[in-house]
Parts: structure tokens; C-alpha cells; sequence
């Protein structure tokens, strides 16, 4: 491959030094770095040791004394709530010093950590820099976690203080927060200090006057906190990674590097510019609302829209090109799961010819594999590109994509495109063997990773080398398989434990999937491995159909069973298929196969915490007839 992109691509591997070097002149030091890469003590390396940096000050006292104090840097609409809030680099910049002065007030410091449980509403936002103002480690917790999950996560990061809501709001109905707290606190042993509590006209949370603060109360006596410098290599955060059982894993993310390659990404993989609108419908629970709603497009100066909503039902499957158009959004990034809802209820794009999308030019999907009827779907409606990517709580931003600021490539569908520049991305087959182009294996990256990746778990060294470094000496393991073909176009098709052996042949669930979603009465679907006494296992399909689809089931079903017969072949035996109303997810949108699997097989199973609605795992049983 040739051209702009395998110039800054090769550039980024042979000289990364050099080329990170380059990268983070484009923010303010207090201090320069003794060097760019410590490489001293694999494989913990660590990026611009020596330093010392702000990640605040550079998301917002840089814009605002460059010239940016009156440009937006925040907007809050809340279908759900009928309210937009916006804040310019100025009053975000001075919300957040306020609060940082509030923090500070209750004894945060540099390097302590203050747990955020919060939802989406613009004090989340100022929460977290305000950690950062202070050099404070922010942990954020998706709100509305159980009280044994959030319990799991006090008791390792052992915050100070715990910064929460009265109350969340859902299209289902408000999710008092504040007994959740407090019975999470009980069940911990570490215990914070002081909750700030800010009080939502929803709910008012009943507070203990020994150990909570109203938010505002807790703003009444506070004075602006400066920024504090820190060590590049310091943690800005910890996100912890979901888990169902026992402790989970806490990816850290450091200040100097994270800082680095989030600005480095907004104009080189999304194309966006320092005023631009940017929109990244996530939540500040998951890495995407870190990454990309909060750090990221605050660091390049531009702004960024913080949507508190869902992609149908808040009022209608209208409400993405509702904010597109209301707030001039250029690039969106969301999941593939939301425009297959989307898909699923207009799935003509009807609602989408009342709002003027002129001012959009790309969309960015990535958390699930984007199938390749999805993607069309949305290319034939919104008119832009529409641009697959792939990456990692662990990893931060990007591992492979499109780089529509550096130059972009052909689409290939089912194809997250090239590697990003910094991350040499390889398949590996058993024993670590390199793979052949078009040759599935383990997805895997060299080290060292590049900046803004973990350097490590959160207290815990020897898990993060088990975890991830262990299979392959050398390698950051990512969990994913799939391959990369002669062009060095990346394929993602299944996390590794999703790849199914069928009669001694290894099957991407991901590959079937790929084709049930092109049935035209199909809106999203999911594929699982069961256990088959004669093959060993046998992949079997679920499907949820488009609005307004008035067939027989029977009928779909044998159509899908003979589509994937006809692609894939009879190797697949792909046998059984079943027609619900939806599938079970976590909150951030990925299908719970594995939970699946052990529902078909009889297995035990653990209903998982982050699950967005119980209630659908029965009625998988129900389909099955397990119930």
C-alpha cells in the first residue's frame, strides 16, 4: 500500500520516538520530558518519563487563553428531560475549578482517588477534570451499577470521596441512585470520607449529615483551584472493566500519553478540527465516554455534545439526526448496536427527511462488529461516509481504522480498515506462529504499545502480565480473533472465546453473523456456539426483525438457515434459529454471547452487572424453552 497514510504509518513504527515526540509538541509542558520511551523495564513502558503536564489545563486554560474562551465546548441535551445546557470553554473551565476548589475542600489531593456514580449530565463531566485539575485519580462507575458491583470497585480503588446523583433517568422510568450508594457503601470495606450529592429535581436523595454533601452546598464554600502539575506518567484514571465475578480489572491511564495520543487521533482518524462539532453518543461509564466525549474533543478544542437519551424511544428512532441538526454535529461515533435499533423501527429512514443533516460529513462505529448491512444501511440513508474502527477500554482510542485525516482508503465491509499509526497489529496462530494473509488466528500487538494505552492495572502488575501479556511473550493479547488480509485491511470477527469448533473446523460466530444480518426482514441478530454431542458444537442464531415485519417465523428462519448454508457452507451445520424480540446487552451495547451460550446449554450462569435489562435472559429461556 502506498500513499499518505503508509508513509505516516511506517513512520509511526520505525521512529516512534520521534514520531510521539512530534505529536505532543502540539500541547503544553510544564516541564519537558527526559525522554520519550523508557523502555528500561519490559513490559512496563512508560511515555515521556520526566514530564510533567495538566491533562485540565490542556482540555481547557489552553483554549481558553489561546483564543477559545467564547467558543462551545459542551453541549447537554437531555431528550429525556427536555433540557439543553451549554457551556463555553470559559464557564466549563470555571465550573471545573470551582469544583476542583470544592474537592479540594474535602481533602483531595494529588494522587488520591475520588469515585464518580453519576449519570449523564454535564456535572459528570466537570467531575472528572476537576480530579484531573487536581491530579486526583477519577474512577467512574456506570450509574445505576448493582450495589455489590460498585462495592467491588470502592474497595479497589479505595476513593476519599464519592461524587453521585440523586438519580438517573431512564426511558423506563428514574433510577433513584442514592440507595444504591449507600448500600454499596455498606457492603465495602474501605470507606470514603465524604459523598457529594448532586440533588436532581427528580428525586431528592435523602443525604447523612455525617457523611454527605449537597453539590451545591459543597460549591458554597469553595474557592477556584488551580491546576496541579503532575508526572506525565502519573494516573489520570481508572476504568474498570466489567466482570461478574470477583475483583475486576482496573485499567489505569496515565496523564502524559493519554493526553498525547487523544489529541493526535481527533484530526488523524476522525478528520475533525479544532471548532468542530463533535459528537460521541456514549456514556461516561464506558472508555468511549472517557476517550471521546469528555478528553478528547476538549483537548483539540472543539465541541462536544453530551446526550443523555437512547437511540429510539426518546421520543422516536428520529432523535441522532435531531441533535445532528439542532447542533450543527459534523462527525458522530456511536455503536453499531444504535443504528441497528435505529434500522430496526424506521427502517425506511423516514424520520430522518424531516432535520437538515447538511453539516454532517462522517459517521465512526465501533463497541460491536459492525456488519457489513448495517454499515450500508446507513451510507445508503445519511449520504457520508460511514467508517468501522476497532479498539479497547484497554487500549484508549483506536487500534485500527480509517484515518480520515490522514487519507482516506477504500471501505472494505466487514473490515475495521488498517492499523492506526503506533499499534503493529499481527495474527498469531497456536503456539505463535505468524499467521498467513486471509489466515485466522489471535489478533495481537506488538510491544510496546503506543501512548494512551494502559501501562498496567490498577495495583495489580502481575494480573495485567497474565492477562494479556502471557500467551504470546512480546505481544499485547487482545481477546479478539480474526485476520488481516494482502492489503493489510484488518478483519475483527469474534472475541477468541466466540470462535466455535464445529466437527474439528474453527468457525467465526462473527461470519454468520455477517450474513443473517443481510436477510432483509433481519435488524440485528447474534450467533452462539452450543454443545453437540456428535460435532462438539453447533452454532445456533437468534434473531429480532424489523419493525412492521408481518411474515411467518418459520419461513424467516428457513431462509436464514439456507443464506448461511449457501455463503458459508454445509461445514457450518448451521441448523437453529429463533426469532425474539430482542437480545440480551450490556449497557454500552455488546451482545452477551457467552451468557447465552450458557442458557442453551443448561449451564449455571451469572446474570451480569452490566446487563441492560435482565428480564430479556428470560425470555432467551422462554425461546429456548428453558424457562
Amino acid at each position: 500500500m502506498a500513499g499518505r497514510y503508509a508513509e505516516v504509518y511506517a513512520r509511526s513504527l520505525e521512529d516512534p520516538e520521534a514520531f510521539w515526540a512530534e505529536a505532543a509538541g502540539a500541547l503544553d509542558w510544564y516541564k519537558k520530558w527526559d525522554r520519550v520511551l523508557d523502555d528500561s523495564n519490559p513490559p512496563f513502558y512508560r511515555w515521556f518519563p520526566g514530564g510533567e503536564v495538566n491533562t485540565c489545563h490542556n482540555a481547557l486554560d489552553r483554549h481558553v487563553e489561546g483564543g477559545r474562551a467564547d467558543q462551545l465546548a459542551l453541549i447537554y441535551d437531555s431528550p429525556i428531560t427536555g433540557a439543553v445546557r451549554k457551556f463555553t470553554y470559559r464557564e466549563l473551565r470555571d465550573e471545573v475549578a470551582l469544583f476542583a476548589g470544592a474537592l479540594k475542600n474535602q481533602g483531595v489531593g494529588k494522587g488520591d482517588r475520588v469515585l464518580l456514580y453519576m449519570p449523564m449530565v454535564p456535572e459528570a463531566a466537570v467531575a472528572m477534570l476537576a480530579c484531573a485539575r487536581l491530579g486526583a485519580v477519577h474512577s467512574v462507575v456506570f450509574g445505576g451499577f448493582a450495589p455489590k458491583e460498585l462495592a467491588t470497585r470502592v474497595d479497589d480503588a479505595k476513593p476519599r470521596v464519592i461524587v453521585s446523583a440523586s438519580c438517573g433517568v431512564e426511558p423506563s422510568g428514574v433510577i433513584p441512585y442514592k440507595p444504591l450508594l449507600d448500600e454499596a457503601i455498606r457492603l465495602s470495606d474501605a470507606k470514603p470520607d465524604k459523598c457529594i450529592i448532586l440533588q436532581r429535581p427528580q428525586v431528592e436523595a435523602p443525604l447523612d449529615p455525617a457523611r454527605d454533601i449537597e453539590w451545591n452546598e459543597a460549591l458554597s464554600g469553595a474557592e477556584p483551584a488551580a491546576c496541579v502539575p503532575v508526572a506525565a506518567t502519573d494516573p489520570l484514571y481508572i476504568l474498570y472493566t466489567s466482570g461478574t465475578t470477583g475483583v475486576p480489572k482496573g485499567v489505569v491511564r496515565d496523564n502524559g500519553g493519554h493526553m498525547v495520543a487523544l489529541q493526535w487521533s481527533m484530526k488523524n482518524v476522525y478528520g475533525v478540527d479544532p471548532g468542530d462539532v463533535y459528537w460521541a453518543a456514549s456514556d461516561v461509564g464506558w472508555v468511549v465516554g472517557h476517550s471521546y466525549i469528555v478528553y478528547a474533543p476538549l483537548l483539540h478544542g472543539c465541541t462536544s455534545i453530551l446526550f443523555e437519551g437512547k437511540p429510539v424511544g426518546t421520543p422516536d428512532a428520529g432523535v441522532f439526526w435531531r441533535i445532528i441538526s439542532d447542533h450543527g454535529v459534523r462527525v458522530l461515533f456511536t455503536a453499531p448496536t444504535a443504528f441497528r435499533a435505529i434500522k430496526r423501527d424506521d427502517p425506511e429512514g423516514e424520520l430522518l427527511k424531516k432535520y437538515d443533516l447538511s453539516c454532517f460529513e462522517t459517521l465512526f462505529l465501533a463497541g460491536e462488529r459492525s456488519d457489513p448491512d448495517t454499515i450500508q444501511w446507513a451510507e445508503r440513508q445519511l449520504k457520508v461516509p460511514v467508517i468501522d474502527h476497532w479498539w479497547q477500554t484497554e487500549t484508549g482510542w483506536p487500534i485500527s481504522a480509517n484515518c480520515m485525516g490522514i487519507e482516506p482508503l477504500p471501505v472494505k465491509y466487514g473490515s475495521p480498515s488498517v492499523a492506526v499509526p503506533g499499534w503493529d497489529v499481527r495474527v498469531l496462530g497456536p503456539g505463535g506462529a505468524p499467521a498467513k494473509a486471509g489466515e485466522m488466528g489471535a489478533l495481537v500487538i506488538k510491544l510496546p504499545l503506543p501512548p494512551g494505552s494502559l501501562p498496567t492495572l490498577w495495583n495489580a502488575d502481575d494480573r495485567y502480565i497474565e492477562s494479556y501479556l502471557t500467551e504470546f511473550p512480546g505481544y499485547y493479547l487482545t481477546s479478539d480473533a480474526g485476520y488481516i488480509d494482502e492489503d493489510g485491511y484488518i478483519y475483527v470477527m469474534s472475541r477468541t472465546d466466540d470462535i466455535i469448533n464445529v466437527a474439528g473446523h474453527r468457525l467465526s460466530t462473527g461470519g454468520m453473523e455477517e450474513v443473517l444480518a443481510a436477510h432483509p426482514d433481519v435488524a440485528e441478530c447474534a450467533v452462539i456456539g452450543v454443545h453437540d454431542k456428535l460435532k462438539g458444537q453447533a452454532p445456533m442464531g437468534f434473531l429480532v426483525l424489523k419493525a412492521g415485519v408481518d411474515r411467518d417465523l418459520g419461513e424467516i428462519v428457513s431462509e436464514a438457515v439456507l443464506m448461511v448454508r449457501e455463503k458459508i457452507g454445509p461445514v457450518a451445520a448451521f441448523k437453529q434459529a429463533y426469532v425474539v424480540a430482542r437480545l440480551p446487552k450490556t449497557r454500552s451495547g455488546k451482545i452477551l454471547r457467552g451468557t447465552m451460550s450458557k442458557i442453551a446449554d443448561g449451564e449455571p450462569y451469572n446474570t451480569p452487572a452490566t446487563i441492560d435489562d435482565p428480564a430479556i435472559l428470560e425470555e432467551i429461556k422462554e425461546a429456548l424453552g428453558k424457562g
